[in-house]
């Protein structure tokens, strides 16, 4: 018999599951602390250890685009006690970057829910006279090659975001890769570069203060935080969509009981009215779906940016 977590998460009774020592579950945060990652697992952690009476701490494990903290977890005992929030990079896009994967996302790592979902920004400096998002790409069809964009590094939703309206719109930009989004913001707005896609969480507080633009969103709908920028796909580039992601994923073996009890009890948690009032305003919107839906979502995200990826040639520096 598993102890406390599997006798909670399988239904066991509560007095059944109190003979057990309280293990506790690790969440592994495969980026630096303070990120969004970090900030959602242990936003996550904190209310799934009430709602199971189950510890939960984070780990972080930083390193190769997420790979590092993906392996680890990719590794470990199938049991649910270890668990990854995982980006969209780990599950939909290194695999097409990177000559060599320590792992196979489609098998050692199973979805559980998606736990935030956010549409990307297109931002541009405050100094560039492009308004919206016609003027930009006609700004940038006038000097091909002309004008630069930042990400937090090659093969990042960021990158891959703008390779993906470069490609709907027939503009060409070069990209400047960074260390990290912070890097991307600030050369932006210092005036290195002279557009970026980002997530909102990223950049909403320098489009609030002005120091950002924001021409277009993502998305089929306007943000509610941001409902004066338009949507991409009315200023004019139909049907265009491009979000990131976190998700909170097992072991690739872990009992599928398991498995579908974490989604009820993470989609439970993300509807808490602390837990959205908390996200709300930075333009994260949390999820909470089941296991089937994020491994559909995985399927198509990783069909669309293997695409992408082989067009541009794009290699993990």
């Amino acid at each position: 018999m598993k102890v406390l977590l599997l006798s909670v998460l399988i239904g066991f009774s509560c007095a059944a599951a109190a003979q057990y020592p309280a293990k506790p579950v690790r969440i592994v945060a495969p980026f630096a602390p303070g990120g969004l990652a970090d900030v959602l697992a242990r936003a996550l952690g904190e209310r799934l250890a009430r709602s199971t009476g189950q510890p939960f701490i984070v780990e972080n494990r930083p390193g190769a685009g997420g790979n590092v903290g993906a392996d680890i977890v990719a590794r470990a005992e199938p049991d649910g006690y270890t668990l990854l929030m995982s980006s969209a990079g780990i599950l939909t896009i290194n695999e097409f970057l990177y000559a060599q994967m320590p792992f196979d996302p489609a098998t050692a790592l199973q979805p559980v829910s998606v736990v935030a979902e956010m549409p990307m920004l297109l931002v541009v400096r405050t100094q560039l006279p492009a308004q919206n998002v016609a003027q930009f790409i006609e700004a940038a069809k006038r000097e091909p090659g002309g004008l630069f964009f930042g990400s937090p590094g090659n093969g990042t939703t960021g990158h891959l975001g703008m390779e993906l309206f470069m490609q709907a719109t027939g503009i060409k930009l070069q990209h400047v890769p960074y260390k990290s989004a912070a890097e991307a913001v600030n050369a932006a707005m210092a005036g290195q570069t002279h557009a970026m896609f980002d997530n909102p969480p990223t950049v909403m507080a320098q489009i609030k203060a002005g120091t950002l633009r924001a021409l277009g969103v993502a998305a089929k709908e306007r943000l509610a935080q941001l409902p004066e920028v338009p949507t991409i796909a009315e200023g004019g580039v139909k049907d265009f969509e491009a979000s990131s992601w976190f998700g909170l994923v097992a072991p690739g073996k872990t009992p599928r009981p398991v498995v579908n009890r974490l989604a009820e009890e993470t989609a439970r948690a993300v509807k808490d009215p602390e837990m959205q009032a908390r996200f709300a305003q930075s333009g994260a919107r949390l999820v909470g779906n089941t296991p089937d839906q994020f491994a559909a979502m995985v399927t198509t995200e990783r069909a669309r940016w293997e695409k992408i990826i082989r067009a541009a040639g794009i290699k993990a520096q």
